[in-house]
């Protein structure tokens, strides 16, 4: 029983140190794990997409046509419906937002990396800042940067006597939430994902290895079986979220584009 109230006391539950990483290539140096799963994710998203087009025939081979289907997902799910027949200028920039997002999620659940790099606050929020400049630009551009504000927080159809609470509203939702809002989405929902993940996985190897015994072994065979089912939880939550992310952002173009917030 001594043994076990030991085995007990040394697990360490994960938690947000897990997210830190030192060096990879030593002290003094600054190239960090995530920053290798950025890369990587950048290489992989550039090779797909070049390899599925570079020699494209009317009959597309496998490659050819899982390059035209996420193509296709994102110009007709997404672009067209949210922003309209003008969202096909867009598609290019959606259809790389949603890519890359993606493969920087995916990487939580590939072995060895096991990092999803949008779980750093510090890449969502460049992301969002992109999205954040283009809807912004593409509405003053539009409808003219007196416009473009008049619109956004004095919309018609409201009742004057409303506009003084309306107006600063939709100036600070639209100039400081959104970015945000995308930003806090996907980073919290990838670093809590991630994180159940590794509790899961780490409570079932110490219960089995550690604790041991009947209970310790069952438990911990339990806890490995659900860190299984909770991988494909995963895969289909990192899919979302970067549908969902790319969805807000159409739709921020969409709304920048038309009078009418």
């Amino acid at each position: 029983m001594s043994t076990r109230i030991a085995a007990e006391s040394g697990f360490h539950s994960p938690g947000p140190a897990d997210f830190e990483f030192p060096p990879l290539f030593g002290e003094g140096t600054f190239f960090t794990k995530p920053m290798l799963v950025i890369v990587l994710g950048t290489i992989a998203v550039g090779a797909f997409f070049y390899f599925a087009a570079r020699r494209s025939t009317l009959v597309p081979g496998k490659l050819q046509f899982a390059g035209e289907a996420v193509y296709g997902f994102v110009r007709d799910g997404i672009a067209r419906d949210a922003i309209g027949r003008e969202g096909i200028k867009y598609v290019p920039y959606l259809v790389t937002l949603f890519a890359f997002i993606a493969v920087l999620n995916i990487s939580g659940i590939i072995p060895v990396l096991q990092l999803p790099a949008t779980s750093k606050i510090a890449i969502p929020l460049f992301l969002a800042l992109i999205s954040w400049v283009i809807y912004n630009y593409v509405g003053i551009k539009r409808q003219g940067f007196g416009g473009y504000f008049k619109n956004m927080m004095f919309p018609p159809g409201v009742p004057k006597a409303i506009y003084p609470l309306l107006a600063p509203l939709e100036f600070f939702s639209t100039f400081i939430v959104r970015p945000f809002t995308l930003t806090l989405r996907l980073t919290f929902n990838m670093f809590a994902g991630h994180l159940v993940l590794l509790l899961t996985i780490l409570g079932g190897e110490y219960l089995i290895f550690e604790y041991q015994g009947v209970v310790g072994v069952a438990a911990g065979s339990v806890s490995i079986l659900f860190s299984i089912v909770l991988t494909f939880f995963e895969a289909f939550v990192q899919i979302l979220q970067a549908y969902v992310f790319v969805l807000l952002s159409a739709i921020y173009i969409g709304g920048a584009l038309t009078h009418e917030h």
